[in-house]
């Protein structure tokens, strides 16, 4: 069965993630990046209203755990409601749940502008039951921050689950969204469905093509609907590259092109993240390094 049709129903939710919302503007981009990013947040919002029903988010709201107050107090101002969240990777100071108390997240959780789910963030791993879910039509739920992928392995090496792993996984949900790649792909098993929206935004040159999308869900029939952002083409530019390329074409300006945050499909945090799954780095260290990162 086709879960990819226009339902007649009324929506459920609107699934949504990896906002990326930040004040300074991406390399590869030629345009207005802040009108771009808001002028799709009020489009879901708007969306919102329409259907009267929750937005769902999995994770990497801000691009930066410590978003600046203009940042905050726009969200604030234009934010749908209800928006349901969990903790994505760049929402984590260090990487670190328990820090989660200095996050812009945290601020407007205080304001009641959105609600933080519990134990399906970044670096967590559902246990059975005892996961917090909506449930919505007797619909089981879970929306996790988590790599996953299907078809072409992402990149050499790669050791994360695919979409039809987690499915296999955990049977007891209807619907699982996730977070944290940037593409957007669906997934069915048994009448079951793995979305992962991908990003609102697009932040680095391979993402030229990338069409931004939210999806209306529609519990009773478990069908989903892609609705397309309104974005513009032509804004994504890969003269930064072409120019890099131009300076040094050596082993050593390839190497570290591929560890820059608009390499496909690699980037320095993927890097990072590997080595620490690899060498098993105990907690401290990573939080040490992290630290280090982001100052």
């Amino acid at each position: 069965m086709k879960r990819t049709k226009k339902s007649n129903h009324k929506p459920t939710a609107i699934l949504s993630g990896d906002w990326h919302l930040r004040e300074d503007q991406p390399v590869c981009r030629t345009d207005d990046y802040w009108t771009a990013q808001w002028d799709k947040v009020a489009f879901i919002a708007e969306m919102q209203r329409k259907y009267d029903c929750p937005v769902l988010h999995s994770g990497d709201l801000f691009h930066h755990w410590k978003p600046s107050p203009y940042s905050l107090t726009t969200a604030i101002e234009h934010f749908p409601y209800p928006l349901h969240i969990v903790y994505g990777n760049h929402d984590l100071p260090q990487h670190n749940l328990d820090l989660t108390y200095k996050c812009g997240i945290r601020t407007l959780e205080a304001a009641e502008r959105v609600s933080v789910l519990h134990e399906t963030h970044w670096g967590e791993v559902p246990e059975g039951g005892s996961i917090f879910f909506p449930t919505y039509n007797s619909s089981r739920v879970l929306i996790w921050h988590v790599m996953t992928w299907t078809g072409e392995r992402p990149w050499p090496g790669c050791q994360d689950p695919t979409a039809e792993e987690i499915l296999d996984r955990y049977p007891q949900f209807d619907l699982i969204l996730t977070g944290h790649n940037h593409k957007t792909f669906i997934v069915e098993q048994d009448g079951r469905l793995l979305i992962n929206p991908g990003s609102m935004m697009r932040m680095a040159a391979d993402q030229e093509n990338h069409e931004p999308c939210v999806f209306l869900w529609y519990a009773e029939t478990n069908e989903v609907e892609r609705v397309v952002l309104p974005h513009e083409k032509g804004v994504v530019s890969r003269d930064h590259i072409e120019a890099r390329d131009d300076q040094d074409d050596s082993r050593y300006q390839a190497f570290i092109k591929g560890l820059q945050e608009d390499a496909p499909q690699i980037s320095f945090r993927a890097n990072l993240e590997e080595f620490f799954r690899q060498q098993s780095t105990g907690k401290k260290v990573k939080e040490m390094v992290w630290g280090s990162v982001e100052e």
